[in-house]
């Protein structure tokens, strides 16, 4: 049940990112939208982690998914604005 519920928040995690930074590059679908959020939750808590904000075998909530997938957008942005030029 507990990877029902990461899909569920990693896709509304990656509809909230997608909404608070829109660009051109953005990936689009369903299944890249659920992805972001769910790597976003991955970078969130990895990152929470190594600063000490996370215990080992403590995940980052809502908010914290929704940061690292601006983050995993803001670097999807990079990327496939460098191959288009």
């Amino acid at each position: 049940m507990s990877i029902i519920w990461t899909i569920i928040i990693g896709f509304l995690a990656g509809v909230v990112a997608k909404f608070i930074s829109p660009g051109p590059n953005e990936p689009s679908g369903f299944i890249l939208t659920t992805v972001l959020g769910i790597v976003g939750a991955f970078v969130a808590t990895w990152l929470g982690q190594q600063i000490g904000w996370y215990q080992p075998g403590q995940a980052a909530g809502f908010i914290g998914a929704v940061v690292g997938a601006i983050i995993v957008l803001t670097i999807w942005g990079l990327i496939s604005g460098r191959r288009q030029a």
